[in-house]
């Protein structure tokens, strides 16, 4: 992802000597990794559920509350729909 950016970003550049909207659209490419992509896309990857804050903690505290809240609304899922839960185990096993 980091290689793809970054050759992005240059041809970006390169276009922006003819084009100068082009080095905003770099810089635009640029911010919005610097701010979303990097933390959020370790996160989103090792959640299950798919939605994540898009940052890391900042203290291990904050970590287990939030790890802790998501077992409970699991737990609750699974207790209140056990057909469903039942279904997306078997299409993980199988």
């Amino acid at each position: 992802m980091g290689t793809m950016l970054i050759s992005g970003t240059v041809v970006l550049v390169l276009l922006g000597f003819e084009n100068h909207v082009w080095w905003l659209a770099a810089a635009g490419v640029l911010f919005l990794y610097l701010q979303y992509g990097r933390s959020g896309s370790t996160s989103r990857s090792a959640s299950s559920g798919g939605s994540s804050s898009g940052s890391m903690p900042s203290t291990y505290q904050a970590y287990r509350k939030r790890r802790d809240m998501q077992a409970k609304w699991e737990r609750r899922y699974r207790r209140e729909r056990p057909l469903e839960s039942r279904r997306q185990s078997k299409e993980k096993s199988g």
